[in-house]
């Protein structure tokens, strides 16, 4: 039985490996907290503790951050794993935006960095932080005045003292890259490589919240059809290899028009953990089974074929700030994002419009009635919840 160790895993990850009986076939062990759920940590400390591990066979992460930390521990030990430059090529977005141009022109926006507060492209076009998760920070800019200040904020000084473990030349972490606007269906194109080889494993599909860029739901598997799917797998097989990843995980988000070529919007060189349910639900099997093998040095030899009816990660959102006073009761499957006794901007990761509450996924025969599941589900749910806005409470 092999050992694997997982870098601060979170709830997500442990629910992840119980619902995939990883524990049967694998030692499982951990250090440190969910890194999410820390106002800041100290990043030597943890790959000082993993180094104190006596022996392991593969170290996995699932964050940007932890992803990361894992390929430092793992150089350090001489295990499978990418190197911490290919996955800082991918998370530092310049880096990553040149790398992908040389290959896939075509496939990636115009893109310049924001320099001295002028506008570096005619409005509107996105902004992003040179380093970031979960869209926290990226907006639409349509006016000069709607530019933010340059800064190391909390996350970029922590992204910097994981890259300063490494030794790697650090960029600047402190900017900000403008992109021109996208159009289409979202997707993310997950799949991993082997030993240089790259494998799909498939396709999901990103729906907003109407009239916002903030995600409502994503659907497994895609409604692309044949064609625009092997255009994906074709470009991801040009991209990936020119960030130089091997051994790992990875995940495409792209912009798929009705007419021209798909559009990248970014590389991420880590699992997407919140879809994991999803493939389990309509495969039989679950990503971090083909992680952990990965992350041993074998080959997961991913053949799954067709998916099994649609799954789906609904994730409920409120677009107001207010104090928690209760959650719903706790129940299998479901994420609940908040705690009461603070502000909903006080806590949790979120975009720079919407305030997450909660995550769950359903999976049904068809799409229509795994989505009929989510909104039946999401309004009972949202009801739970006691939220004061004003001096008025009330159950969303």
């Amino acid at each position: 039985m092999r050992d694997v160790l997982i870098i601060c895993p979170s709830e997500r990850d442990l629910e992840a490996v119980a619902a995939a009986s990883l524990g049967d076939r694998y030692r499982v062990r951990t250090i440190g907290a969910d890194v999410d759920a820390l106002d800041d940590f100290d990043p030597a400390a943890v790959v000082a503790e993993a180094e104190a591990v006596e022996s392991f066979d593969g170290v996995v992460g699932t964050k940007d951050r932890t992803a990361l930390l894992a390929a430092i521990v793992a150089a350090g030990r001489g295990l499978p794993g990418p190197t911490p430059a290919s996955v800082l090529r991918c998370q530092h977005k310049p880096t990553s935006r040149a790398l992908q141009a040389a290959v896939a022109p075509g496939a990636v926006p115009h893109f310049v960095p924001l320099l001295d507060g002028r506008l570096p492209l005619p409005p509107p076009f996105f902004l992003k932080p040179v380093v970031g998760r979960l869209s926290q920070g990226a907006r639409v800019v349509r006016a000069a005045a709607e530019l933010p200040a340059h800064g190391l904020d909390a996350y970029a000084a922590s992204y910097a003292r994981i890259v300063a473990l490494a030794a790697l030349d650090t960029p600047r972490f402190d900017g900000f890259i403008a992109e021109a606007l996208v159009s289409g269906l979202e997707v993310t194109l997950e799949g991993y490589v082997h030993r240089g080889a790259v494998t799909v494993i498939g396709t999901t599909d990103s729906v907003h919240y109407p009239g916002t860029r903030s995600f409502q739901r994503f659907e497994y598997p895609t409604r692309l059809g044949p064609a625009r799917r092997a255009e994906l797998a074709e470009l991801t097989r040009l991209v990936v290899p020119a960030l130089g990843l091997d051994d790992c995980f990875f995940n495409v988000e792209l912009a798929v028009p009705e007419t021209g070529p798909a559009q990248i919007i970014e590389v991420n060189a880590r699992i997407a953990s919140q879809f994991a349910p999803l493939v389990l639900a309509a495969h039989g099997r679950s990503t971090y089974d083909a992680l952990f093998a990965l992350a041993c040095g074998d080959d997961p030899a991913w053949s799954a074929g067709e998916p099994d009816g649609v799954a789906v990660s609904w994730v409920i959102r409120v677009f107001e700030d207010a104090l928690v006073e209760s959650v719903p009761e706790p129940e299998p499957g479901v994420e609940v994002l908040v705690r009461p006794g603070l502000r909903l901007s006080e806590q949790g990761l979120n975009d720079t419009v919407s305030y997450r509450l909660a995550i769950f996924s359903e999976h049904a025969p068809t799409r229509e009635e795994a989505l009929d599941r989510c909104r039946r589900r999401a309004g009972a749910l949202l009801a739970g919840f006691r939220l004061s806005r004003a001096g008025r409470s009330a159950a969303w």
